[in-house]
């Protein structure tokens, strides 16, 4: 409950106000009996207590208005202390109350037998003047009530506004700007003061703040559109309506814009993929050792370089990788570093400041390292980074720490790097177009996918696992292949490996119109005879052949104790390049 102390300067005036009007002396009480406001020679003092048998208490307890015309008789006095020395002609009292509680008295006491006669003369009027004055009171100390309110909640507001990643604004009941976050300034492009006590609809012109008050609802997701000055926005609003005691006193605007809600769908949707090891389709002896060294990695938090052609799934392997990590739980970031122009692409990985450059987002943006943070980012394509990223993300590796375009300090990231390549990069560090330091940081831990040829002893159940995916993609019900059409599956060198097995099944099961997939069904290049050729006639990839000779050669010295070393003088290879692809192509030295 607010106190009479809280507006002490007003009730003072009101007590100057009375007196004036009915020439006598006023004395306003609060509910505890001290002293308030006082008028003629008295000053009033939080300290000097009136008595608890007097005419205000009395008042105070019946919640009544009443005359005293003649002290000492009336019911009100017959408790007083000070009744047989009473030096008062009149009294009069009248409760101040708040929803029918009273929180203090206005008291006129009559000093002479004028002034006596005057309050006996308008004692009505005189009733009807102090009650209207009491109800002045009681709505000041309404208001500083609901001012008090109000300051309260809007500085608990402010206290989480700005930590929130979310544009809000706050209006009265007329539809002025009360208060606002930086997020807000940052969307409209407005400064703190350009915000502050303009109306709403100066923002957003379809608001209307008196429709949301008289339909006594929140609102949800209304789209807006928003231009000032190089500022254009297309988003959505809510509204939460502000109240106090039942009583509505402003509404709060959350707005979000288009843009910003893309990009947490995109970060969600990348980062809620759960990839466990289970879902990787293969049991051939040369798969159940690349998961089992792809389990092993996940239990640490060293780089991961992952060699594989294109097609062989090795961002199912990262994010299994990360899934089964003490990471998580934290995000998966993904980025193809091939995919994004190379102007783009710094930006990309590591954000920019606002004003960094033309057509950058305000307020600046967050890379993908820093989303990335207490998580894992998995950068494919890895061999396609230009050279001077190449030496940030060395700097990352070795320190930890990004910088933004356009930012004069660095932030500290705690992510682990997963990348990938479909390249030879140590071919490129050799032709100077990758960094030879930058590869062993990355090359720690280095897991090799075969291709699909080189493991056809998981080729049906990828398919059958394919045509589980195919048919509920499609809404159709294929029950499986006919044997042909498996054959001609095994026959093919699948040079696109399981991305153009994929496509394939997805081709065969809109083309089939029976229960079971067959040779017609199939696409065209697949049953074309040169793609079934003996294993002599037809063309191999360089690693295959490689992968051949050095098998060749390790034969051909078998027993030998320097076997590996003689097979690397004839390949014309280095001793520790030929146990690198000794141990890349998965070869067993016997």
């Amino acid at each position: 409950m607010v106190e009479l102390k809280k507006i002490v300067s007003s009730v003072q005036s009101i007590a100057q106000a009375i007196a004036s009007v009915m020439k006598v002396e006023v004395t306003i009480v609060d509910k505890n009996l001290e002293r308030i406001a006082v008028t003629g020679g008295k000053k009033a003092s939080f300290n000097n207590r009136i008595d608890v048998d007097s005419v205000f208490a009395y008042s105070l307890r019946t919640g009544e208005s009443f005359v005293v015309e003649n002290p000492k008789e009336h019911e009100a006095c017959r408790r007083c202390n000070d009744r047989e020395n009473c030096k008062e002609y009149a009294e009069v009292c009248c409760p101040i109350k708040i929803k029918d509680e009273p929180i203090g008295v206005i008291g006129l006491i009559a000093l002479n037998e004028e002034q006596r006669n005057e309050i006996i003369k308008n004692k009505k009027d005189l009733l009807d003047f102090l009650n209207k004055m009491a109800d002045l009171i009681g709505t000041k100390l309404i208001e500083l009530k609901k001012t008090e309110k109000i300051k309260l909640l809007l500085k608990e507001l402010e206290t989480v506004l700005n930590s929130v990643d979310k544009s809000i604004v706050g209006v009265d009941e007329e539809g002025k700007i009360i208060q606002f976050n930086l997020k807000a300034t940052q969307l409209f492009n407005r400064h703190g003061y350009e915000l502050k006590g303009i109306n709403i609809i100066d923002l957003v012109e379809t608001i209307n703040v008196n429709e949301i008050l008289r339909k006594n609802q929140e609102i949800k997701n209304v789209p807006f559109e928003y231009n000032h000055k190089d500022c254009s926005i297309r988003g959505f609003y809510s509204g939460k309506l502000m109240e106090v005691e039942g009583s509505k006193i402003g509404i709060v605007f959350t707005f979000s814009n288009v843009c910003e809600i893309l990009e947490v769908v995109n970060y969600i949707s990348n980062t809620n993929i759960i990839t466990t090891f289970d879902d990787i389709i293969g049991n051939s002896l040369v798969m159940e050792k690349v998961k089992k060294d792809a389990k092993r990695a996940s239990f640490s938090n060293s780089t991961v370089l992952i060699h594989g052609e294109s097609g062989t799934g090795k961002e199912l392997f990262a994010r299994a990788i990360h899934f089964n990590s003490n990471r998580a739980k934290g995000p998966f970031i993904p980025i193809n570093c091939a995919a994004i122009p190379e102007a783009l692409l710094e930006s990309e990985l590591f954000g920019y400041e606002e004003g960094s450059f033309t057509g950058g987002k305000k307020g600046g943006r967050a890379g993908k390292f820093e989303l990335a943070n207490k998580g894992t980012i998995f950068l494919d394509e890895i061999g396609d980074m230009p050279i001077h990223l190449q030496t940030k993300l060395l700097r990352v590796l070795q320190e930890y720490t990004i910088e933004k375009i356009g930012a004069n300090n660095n932030i500290s990231v705690d992510v682990r790097i997963i990348a990938a390549t479909n390249r030879d990069l140590e071919k490129k560090v050799l032709e100077g177009e990758f960094r030879e330091d930058l590869f062993y940081r990355l090359n720690v831990i280095p897991i090799y996918i075969p291709p699909l040829r080189d493991r056809k002893e998981d080729l049906e159940n990828i398919i059958y696992d394919l045509l589980r995916r195919c048919n509920k993609k499609l809404n159709k019900n294929i029950l499986g292949f006919n044997r042909d059409a498996i054959d001609i599956f095994k026959k093919y060198s699948w040079p696109g490996n399981v991305r153009e097995l994929e496509n394939s099944i997805e081709y065969a099961v809109n083309m089939c119109i029976l229960n079971f997939i067959g040779i017609e069904d199939l696409p065209m290049r697949l049953k074309r005879k040169e793609n079934h050729k003996g294993t002599n006639e037809r063309i191999m990839p360089i690693k295959d052949l490689e992968k051949r000779e050095i098998k060749k050669a390790l034969k051909y010295y078998k027993g030998d104790k320097q076997a590996v070393e003689k097979a690397a003088r004839a390949l014309g290879l280095g001793r520790a390049t030929m146990y690198r692809k000794i141990k890349s192509y998965n070869i067993t030295v016997s």
